[in-house]
């Protein structure tokens, strides 16, 4: 133990640098789309999931990074890097990452969906047939729709719009050279449809192809030397100052128009392009060189979310699956006769998402429900609960919504949300000054005999039904008394200037979650050095919080065993010999986003087991309102014990990272072969096909007298 205490725990190679981090997890939804395990369609869809997430990324950690060299602050992350190294490796690592997902676009998945009867085609190799059709669509359809910007002394370089592709064009007019650009419609598809004269056979082209073959046609009088298409990424990054903000949303509303035009940090172009077209861009945009990245493939590889989503292709995507309804909830009529008798546990999408919508709506037209109270982070486009919630304050209801107006790329929907809500007699909070408040609870208060009752439900992830099917989350309905007085308290402080409460059995971010976490880890610490057994389970979605993981190698250090199931990044690094020996670290990416926050701590054996909103981040533990709330129910900690060692033992998604920052697939000699995703979907199935069999044995079958059998057909 001696040895342990003089290791400094904060020296810098025991850290990965975040961004680093970001890059690998991309990288493990790349090799979903390597996979050939996966179905065809599956793996379109994550390769359009790896340049969303590049999208984000660049607009976003990208930008702040450049601002950083810009600003010439050269201070070293808790990694030992600076921006500007960060930067170059951000760039070598992206270079290469485009270039496989272009190599996988063209040399697999194009192939794999000719033999399926799905063509993208080059115009050049379509038919004389085929061209004439185009040729109709581009002067009745796109033509009309298409707008021309040259570049010369009257007229300056247009400002390109965010993520929007478009078409550099360098024409000889008047034997001068001038560069031109067309941005390619986003309100028409992007791949157009060709009919087919071979039965079993569909056929696309992309629709930037189309407006090069005539494109000639938009700039008569001049002669066009080369069209190619290129995008620009700009810094998207919301900047204001809230403190001098006397309306939020208005603020927020004209930073989401600013973001449309911020600096551009990225310039996407084919591989083929004119060198002068690029001469052009980079000096016009004001970048360098090395933002340039080059693509064998078509631009923005997003549209093949659209294509998966193609009808007739079902057989090339995952097994469809419907959620279930929990077995506690089978059969039962009213929710909160059922939640007022126990705690009542739900597991998405592998359980529906329709209690929650239900406990929503029946509260808003139950006569005994005085008020409703919740918070919203990202909601659908139609959302029922939305609606509920304004139907609750339309019939006189208290409702009290906090609309996080300040979550990331959602903030139009938001506002669009708040407006609806304040237009029905809601009281619309827009969350705290400095802070986004991402916790997901929703409140509601009952007169009922006995007096009032508060029900609550507490979740980790947002109140979005779509959502809600593609993302494993977790959450519970319940009635305790002391978490009903805990979530009163802390609305209060969300929409008044009440003092941050003393709480009962929450722990609320920024002001104590993160020694929350703290007293539980140095609880297994103590535990360790006393000799006794000591345990910690963490499933989070990030690990990069420096004190955490710190106080994570100082309890593998002691002597506590420490499993890690984080999906995204995680900046510990396992496996270093005296300061992460104990710890394993290993990450699912499948067919749902894994996006749950579980904790666990063994606890001298008295098993405690919280879920919460918040990851380990800096932004979550100091600039956030998240909670963490403790499970109580046996039953459910029973289950949840059962759900993480599924996710332990599965050797088909998971893979391990070690000490070199490397993840790596099970060896799955000597073990079987578990895919926890589909394990969760089988054991719902399972629960509710138990419950009707039960339920079958319940009914009442009258005996028959041997005549009446002996009549029957």
């Amino acid at each position: 133990m001696k040895e342990a205490k003089e290791i400094s725990f904060k020296n810098s190679q025991f850290y990965e640098n975040r961004e680093q981090s970001w890059l690998e997890f991309n990288q493990r939804v790349l090799d979903e789309a390597i996979n050939n395990q996966n179905p065809l369609f599956e793996r379109l869809k994550f390769l359009a999931i790896v340049s969303s997430n590049l999208d984000e990324f660049f607009m976003v950690k990208v930008a702040s990074l450049k601002e950083q060299v810009r600003l010439e602050y050269e201070i070293e992350d808790f990694s030992g890097m600076s921006p500007k190294n960060i930067l170059k490796i951000i760039s070598e690592r992206v270079h290469k990452m485009v270039q496989d997902q272009a190599n996988l676009y063209k040399r697999v998945l194009i192939p794999g969906l000719k033999k399926e009867g799905l063509y993208i085609k080059e115009l050049n190799q379509l038919s004389k047939e085929d061209i004439a059709y185009l040729e109709e669509y581009f002067t009745d359809i796109l033509y009309p729709v298409l707008t021309p910007l040259a570049v010369d002394s009257g007229r300056p370089f247009p400002l390109i719009l965010n993520k929007s592709l478009n078409i550099a064009t360098l024409l000889s007019y008047e034997e001068k050279e001038v560069f031109a650009t067309v941005q390619v419609p986003s309100v028409l598809p992007r791949y157009i449809k060709i009919p087919s004269r071979e039965g079993g056979k569909t056929q696309y082209v992309l629709l930037e192809n189309l407006i090069i073959k005539f494109i000639d046609r938009l700039f008569i009088g001049s002669k066009v030397i080369c069209a190619y298409p290129y995008r620009i990424t700009r810094n998207s990054d919301l900047s204001f100052d809230e403190e001098e903000a006397h309306d939020l949303l208005i603020e927020i509303e004209k930073s989401i128009k600013k973001r449309k035009w911020g600096e551009a940090i990225r310039l996407e172009v084919s591989s083929d392009i004119d060198e002068r077209l690029i001469k052009i861009l980079v000096n016009s945009l004001n970048m360098f060189k090395r933002d340039v990245f080059y693509l064998d493939a078509p631009l923005d590889l997003t549209f093949l979310m659209k294509l998966y989503h193609l009808k007739g292709f079902e057989k090339l995507k995952f097994k469809s699956y419907t959620p279930k309804i929990p077995k506690d909830l089978l059969g039962e009529e009213d929710i909160f006769e059922v939640v007022s008798k126990k705690d009542i546990f739900l597991s998405h999408p592998y359980e529906s998402f329709e209690p929650v919508i239900d406990f929503v709506e029946k509260a808003a037209r139950d006569k005994r429900v005085l008020a409703i109270k919740q918070t919203l982070y990202r909601v659908s486009g139609q959302s029922p609960i939305v609606k509920a919630l304004a139907e609750a304050a339309e019939a006189g209801k208290q409702v009290t919504v906090l609309v996080e107006l300040k979550a990331r790329f959602d903030e139009e929907n938001n506002i669009q949300w708040a407006r609806r809500l304040e237009e029905s007699g809601c009281h619309v909070i827009y969350g705290l000054v400095g802070l986004k408040t991402h916790s997901k609870v929703t409140l509601v208060v009952r007169k009922e005999d006995a007096g009032i009752k508060r029900y609550v439900h507490l979740g980790t992830g947002n109140y979005n039904d779509i959502t809600a099917k593609l993302y494993t989350d977790m959450s519970i309905l319940t009635s305790n008394e002391k978490i009903g007085a805990d979530v009163s308290a802390v609305f209060n402080t969300l929409s008044g200037y009440s003092d941050t409460p003393r709480l009962n059995k929450l722990a609320l971010a920024p002001t104590g979650l993160r020694r929350a976490f703290e007293r539980l880890v140095e609880r297994e610490i103590e535990a360790a050095k006393e000799g006794k057994e000591a345990r910690i389970i963490a499933k989070t979605n990030a690990l990069s919080d420096p004190d955490i993981i710190e106080l994570l190698y100082k309890a593998s250090a002691a002597g506590v065993d420490i499993e890690l199931i984080v999906r995204g990044i995680c900046c510990l690094i396992p496996g270093i010999p005296k300061i992460s020996e104990n710890i394993k670290v290993r990450s699912i990416v499948g067919k749902y986003l894994e996006h749950s926050r579980i904790f666990y701590f063994y606890n001298r054996g008295q098993e405690e087991i919280y879920l919460s909103s918040a990851d380990w981040m800096p932004r979550n533990l100091n600039r956030r309102v998240e909670l963490l709330f403790p499970i109580d129910s046996v039953e459910i900690k029973e289950r949840l014990k059962g759900i993480l060692n599924i996710m332990m033992s599965d050797t088909v998604k998971a893979k391990i990272k070690d000490s070199e920052g490397n993840y790596k697939k099970i060896d799955r000699r000597g073990k079987i072969s578990l895919n926890s995703q589909e394990e969760f979907e089988l054991l719902s199935e399972k629960a509710e096909k138990e419950y009707i069999r039960e339920a079958e044995k319940d009914v009442f079958i009258p005996i028959e007298s041997p005549e009446v059998k002996a009549i029957k057909p």
